[in-house]
């Protein structure tokens, strides 16, 4: 039996293959470890994976994760993982490469995570070839929804924020600037507080004007700064993973045409894509 997963900020797609080639896809929350250590992975996995599989069969795990920049964070992953499918081969790879796998499979070309947090590259049907730094939600993660639940946050706590939509925030979270401020300067995860603010965004019938333009402001700042920075950009398909990018389609694809991209593929998850490319390499290999 073999495991593929995507790993998130905020939740993590699962599915595994048993001997008789069925897939059996499960979540769990996400584990970005810049922010999660491998103990606590581990324990969120003994927790939070269905209870009916037998993990002692499980011969390789192939899991694509947030925070993989480098080999000391792919470790935590992958030491966490061996604590728990202990008779497994453990591949730990990027987020961003699953996307890219996902999305263009063994074609080259542009990809992209809008999600929790932001991501790019340029793919060349095998590897990243080329990919700029987003910086993380606190540098950068310009279109994330991180970065548009920032935006929310910021015009709600210096009153720049239109009075119906403020009063209904109110009457959504009743949350003071006190603890808004507490939740992202001293709590754990402020990543994924600021990004469940996406959601207030989507589900906005109060104002549509106010919350269209914070979500296609941020989305030209993705461009802005990171999208056209990438050589020949316009040559490329504009081809995106994640929550944000599919909820949001519609004002991501006018930006990316005012950008002078086309759209190409555009997915929610690419665990199903994941799979189908892995599946596909096992025969070819």
């Amino acid at each position: 039996m073999i495991i593929i997963a995507d790993g998130g900020s905020t939740k993590t797609n699962w599915c595994l293959i048993n001997d008789e080639g069925k897939k059996i896809y499960f979540n769990t929350e996400g584990y970005n470890p810049y922010f999660v250590d491998q103990a606590y992975i581990t324990d969120s996995l003994k927790k939070g994976l269905p209870e009916d599989i037998e993990y002692s069969r499980v011969t390789e795990v192939n899991y694509y994760g947030a925070g993989v920049h480098n080999e000391e964070k792919a470790n935590i992953l992958k030491e966490a993982m061996q604590a728990v499918f202990t008779h497994s081969e453990i591949n730990i790879g990027h987020d961003l490469l699953a996307a890219a796998r996902a999305l263009l499979g063994r074609k080259p070309g542009f990809a992209a995570i809008l999600g929790t947090g932001t991501n790019s590259c340029l793919y060349d049907g095998e590897k990243i070839i080329h990919q700029i730094d987003s910086g993380a939600y606190i540098l950068g993660d310009e279109g994330s929804g991180c970065y548009i639940g920032k935006k929310l946050l910021i015009d709600y706590l210096r009153g720049y924020m239109p009075e119906a939509i403020r009063a209904n925030f109110w009457e959504t979270y009743q949350l003071t600037p006190d603890q808004i401020e507490d939740q992202v300067y001293t709590q754990p995860l402020p990543n994924r507080f600021c990004a469940s603010f996406a959601k207030f965004v989507y589900d906005n019938n109060v104002n549509i004007e106010y919350t269209r333009n914070l979500v296609k402001t941020s989305f030209d700042d993705f461009f802005r700064n990171l999208v056209s920075h990438y050589p020949n950009y316009k040559s490329h398909s504009f081809n995106c993973i994640g929550s944000v990018a599919y909820n949001f389609r519609n004002v991501l694809e006018e930006v990316a045409e005012e950008w002078g991209m086309k759209m190409g593929t555009l997915l929610r998850s690419p665990i199903d894509d994941l799979v189908k490319y892995h599946l596909e390499k096992a025969n070819v290999d």
